[in-house]
């Protein structure tokens, strides 16, 4: 495998580069690397390793390109909303370098698919959202023996690091549990549609990880090995904090992330709640029926998007129980319902039996009420 006179050209600038060999680029042409994720991360990411020259990269993405996804998702245009990110993805890729082959999976990665695709590629990029899939993510690179470069961004905020590669001595370098053994308690971390995110850090970091990935592919410099790189943009700071393998990270099969990350313990397991829909509520609100309205979002979701609720954030639920009446039916809510059933549940094992959870949060409300009402 060597290059066409096209090739050539479009490498140029690679060839220049000290300590950048024409066999740096043949590694490069001859890499097949998947991208879990074709969103934020994921977008800049796979256009820089589409220029750079990866041979094939594979996408996998089951979301179809939404209005609020452009603000930082820089692969997509307005006319592509509502069209699978993976398709759309692998035809602008396409556009930008002919030389690179692309494999499509529009679908989620899940336990049941999982080690079949990662076993297909030498390099995986977690560009992931949630943590039972990066859990996932790692468990299948360290069962399959693939290399995982990983990065994540919120809000002013990102980090970067390379896990599972091959040392000098032919072992493996710490993986992402050796740095987080346990996941955070389900719901204590927002995601980004709870607490924003600045487009740019998409960029980024997203470029900061295909970097890494074109060091790992090529052997240039010195990844990020044993060491996570945290960059605070506010402040423009970037530092990296070394850790070590543990002896104790057994890694034998993969398991059920949602119910390992609590995302199951954090549904509605103990106690029943009751809900109801935006039609419900806004019923409620027509024929005066009395009752309150809490807002279980943070601060900046309420002002950007509300309906007149109480605004009390899920994190101080529990300390503000005064707040919430007991002689009324009380409805909570939040952007989809998820985070106001946590509250539901948390507060009926606390005493109150008068609670409803609004199905859909203000998305629903925006879509099937009031559109006028932003989505986010």
């Amino acid at each position: 495998m060597d290059f066409s006179t096209a090739e050539l050209t479009r490498y140029s600038r690679h060839f220049n580069l000290p300590n950048f060999s024409r066999a740096a680029q043949l590694k490069l042409k001859q890499a097949k690397v998947l991208l879990i994720g074709t969103g934020g991360l994921g977008s800049p990411m796979a256009l820089y390793l589409t220029a750079a020259g990866v041979g094939h990269i594979g996408l996998i993405d089951a979301d179809v390109v939404d209005l609020s996804n452009l603000q930082r998702q820089v692969l997509y245009t307005t006319k592509d909303i509502g069209q699978s990110k993976v398709e759309i993805a692998a035809q602008r890729l396409s556009a930008l370098n002919p030389h690179v082959s692309f494999t499509t999976y529009n679908e989620y990665l899940s336990v049941d698919n999982a080690i079949d695709i990662i076993s297909q590629y030498d390099i995986i990029a977690d560009g992931t959202d949630n943590f039972p899939t990066r859990y996932l993510v790692n468990d299948a690179c360290v069962l399959t023996g693939r290399v995982n470069v990983y990065a994540s961004i919120f809000r002013y905020e990102g980090q970067v690091a390379v896990f599972n590669q091959v040392l000098q001595d032919g072992t493996r370098s710490a993986n992402y549990r050796d740095l987080y053994p346990t996941p955070p308690p389900a719901g204590s971390v927002p995601d980004c549609a709870a607490g924003g995110i600045l487009g740019v850090m998409a960029g980024v970091l997203g470029n900061l990880q295909a970097l890494e990935v074109i060091k790992a592919i090529t052997g240039i410099g010195d990844g990020l090995i044993n060491q996570i790189l945290l960059v605070d943009t506010l402040s423009m700071s970037f530092r990296k904090l070394k850790y070590s393998k543990k002896a104790d990270t057994n890694i034998t099969e993969l398991v059920n992330y949602d119910e390992f990350c609590g995302v199951q313990s954090s549904e509605i397991t103990t106690m029943a709640i009751k809900e109801i829909t935006v039609q419900d509520l806004k019923e409620w609100r027509d024929s005066g029926k009395a009752h309150q309205l809490v807002d279980v979002r943070e601060a900046n979701e309420y002002e950007f998007a509300n309906i007149d609720g109480d605004l009390i954030p899920l994190g101080s639920i529990m300390s503000a129980q005064d707040k919430i009446k007991d002689d009324v039916d009380v409805v909570l809510m939040c952007r989809s319902g998820q985070r106001s059933a946590a509250a539901v549940d948390a507060l009926q094992k606390a005493g109150f039996d008068n609670l409803y959870n609004l199905k859909g949060g203000i998305l629903a409300w925006s879509r099937e009420i009031d559109n006028t009402i932003p989505q986010y």
